[in-house]
């Protein structure tokens, strides 16, 4: 399958770009013993989803396709746009086989994992299912996806017992850390702090300008959220407060646009990214010239 280098892959979709990482993962989930990671085969995902930065990663072991996402915010949408993601994997593994011959054809029986590693308070593991969706409830969907949840936060889920999960966490900790301080520099530092401390220490020297880039848009949407829900605790939904809170989601989104552009990203990148038009982008901007 092709893979569209338009799109970035953060940083746990890169460590899962190694077979080693990936067989290390797939045997924590499943209690599993593989040892040859040259059985592992990794997936190249489609633009099926317009995304700044790809944060997800798909590979089959032994006919079991396993796809897995990382999410720095909670995302209820994670069956239906899994279901994009097996859709063109599937179409991808097919190629021009007939669909109307006569012999069922045989298909790698997948598996879905989130992986949470945001600043919200959710559970230990959760599923969720594509039929929650529905606009029409029905209790036997025809169409049914289900994805495991797994919060790998500091003491979250600890039965798994897997060292590149343990240093993701450790070094998106770090990163954290250093951004709380306010420094110049926070991601960068943070990647000093952990190949000093031997935290994917290999992995960050080798994709030392990826993981910075992809970092730094991940900290900055982690930031949107944060602020977002600092103006729901602060305004609540009370009836009469609405003015007020939307002046503090345009100041907080204002801030996102001006730190994302002194970072050098383009202003199509920060309005993909944040969802909004670029015209909202480009008004930031040139008061920032100003």
């Amino acid at each position: 399958m092709i893979e569209n280098r338009e799109y970035k892959s953060d940083v746990f979709s890169l460590l899962m770009e190694d077979k080693e990482n990936a067989l290390q993962v797939y045997n924590a989930l499943n209690g599993s013993a593989y040892d040859d990671p040259e059985r592992v085969e990794i997936c190249r995902l489609d633009s099926s989803i317009s995304l700044s930065v790809r944060n997800d990663a798909a590979f089959i072991i032994d006919m079991n396709l396993s796809i897995y996402e990382h999410q720095s915010s909670y995302n209820p949408n994670m069956p239906l746009r899994s279901l994009i993601y097996i859709v063109d994997i599937f179409k991808g593994l097919l190629g021009k086989r007939d669909l109307f011959g006569g012999r069922i054809i045989s298909l790698p029986t997948p598996r879905f994992a989130v992986f949470y590693n945001g600043t919200g308070k959710r559970p230990e593991k959760e599923v969720m299912k594509l039929s929650a969706a529905y606009a029409q409830p029905t209790d036997e969907p025809q169409l049914e996806l289900i994805c495991t949840v797994y919060n790998v936060n500091p003491g979250q889920n600890k039965e798994l017992k897997c060292r590149v999960l343990e240093e993701y966490t450790a070094f998106v900790e770090t990163v954290r850390k250093h951004v709380v301080a306010e420094e110049e520099f926070p991601i960068e530092n943070a990647i000093r702090e952990c190949i000093q401390n031997h935290i994917l220490e290999t992995f960050l020297e080798k994709h030392w300008t990826e993981v910075v880039k992809s970092m730094t848009i991940d900290m900055t949407f982690e930031r949107r959220e944060q602020l977002i829900r600092e103006e729901e605790r602060i305004y609540g939904r009370e009836e009469g407060r609405e003015e007020g809170r939307e002046e503090g989601r345009e100041e907080g989104v204002s801030d996102l646009i001006s730190n994302a552009l002194r970072k050098g990203r383009t202003c199509e990148e920060i309005a993909e990214f944040l969802g909004i038009p670029i015209v909202r982008v480009t008004e930031v901007k040139d008061k920032m010239r100003r």
